[in-house]
């Protein structure tokens, strides 16, 4: 790596068909152990530029680099550093989840101890090792897509790229799927994660790159995004006893913009509850009023989406 942290770079990226712009200007970077979200309807130009990004789809303009080394199709050496799972599947299911492994690691240039190493590696990552010797069509849709996650991990790349990997699973291997990505950005490696489901960019993503008409309309991490579009987090606070002087207390406190009595207790307004919340319960109960309950509720990237965009995220 020579030093550097920068994994992905890619800047201006256009990509039209006919007259209609699929991709128009798009441009972000990843670092070692980052995960960076690309959140944004169907249709925003998610897989139009993760496909430019892999180098399998041509562009009109725009640079790509992994590890330095630029991406373009027909450029083999620099993909080694990708490992891409596309939105379809692409297992065979007529073969055992072993065998799917076998088959894609040779296509890597694996064989051997390191093919027998790695394929064991990726099925306990995900979670399918008790089904190693099973015909994948005999799979849930969940345990498919795991595999297919399994199957991009098997080279060790450096980029792990992932186009709405939950799409259509069930609940429990949703969880699985998001789970193992977190492990994998916890463990060093960099991840492009495309989805139009919030949550999952909420809780996935050190950074977010809002996406719509194939522009980026907006990135930062969730607070910066937040913070860009003028969102508050509310605090209301059901409270006893001299609740006026709690009021005016909370009102003191370093980081709260409003506080003010309402029935039951006190509604405030801070730019980051999670920071503030010890010190202004602390004011609180200091005041002369006990704290019966706290209700924290923050904005989130679907109101900056609808903000940037004047349309839900789902539209």
């Amino acid at each position: 790596m020579g030093g550097t942290t920068r994994v992905l770079d890619c800047r201006g990226l256009h990509k039209s068909y006919g007259d209609r712009k699929a991709v128009d200007g798009v441009g972000f970077h990843i670092d070692l152990g980052e995960t960076y979200g690309l959140l944004g309807p169907n249709g925003a130009g998610k897989t139009t530029t993760i496909s430019m990004v892999c180098g399998l789809l041509t562009r009109d303009a725009g640079e790509v680099t992994v590890i330095g080394e630029p991406i373009d199709v027909g450029q083999i050496h620099a993909k080694r550093w990708i490992g891409y799972v596309p939105q379809d599947l692409a297992i065979y299911p007529d073969l055992t989840a072993e065998e799917n492994l076998a088959f894609f690691g040779r296509l890597y240039g694996l064989t051997g101890k390191k093919l027998k190493a790695r394929t064991n590696a990726v099925l306990e990552v995900t979670g399918l090792a008790d089904r190693r010797d099973d015909k994948t069509e005999e799979y849930s849709g969940g345990m498919k897509r795991r595999l297919n996650i399994g199957i991009g991990l098997l080279h060790e790349p450096r980029l792990l790229i992932l186009d709405e990997p939950t799409v259509g699973v069930d609940p429990q291997s949703r969880n699985a799927i998001l789970d193992s990505v977190e492990q994998l950005s916890g463990e060093g490696m960099a991840v492009l994660y495309t989805t139009h489901y919030m949550e999952e960019a909420e809780r996935l993503c050190d950074r977010v790159g809002i996406i719509d008409q194939g522009q980026i309309k907006a990135e930062g991490t969730r607070r910066e995004l937040v913070e860009l579009v003028g969102q508050r987090d509310r605090v209301r606070v059901v409270a006893e006893g001299d609740v006026d002087a709690a009021a005016a207390a909370a009102r003191l406190v370093d980081g709260v913009e409003e506080a003010n009595r309402s029935d039951g207790g006190i509604d405030i307004l801070t730019n980051d509850a999670r920071v503030i919340l010890p010190s202004l319960l602390r004011s609180i109960a200091d005041a002369g009023a006990s704290v019966k309950g706290v209700d924290v509720v923050e904005p989130d990237l679907e109101a900056v989406f609808l903000h940037l965009t004047g349309k839900a995220l789902r539209d």
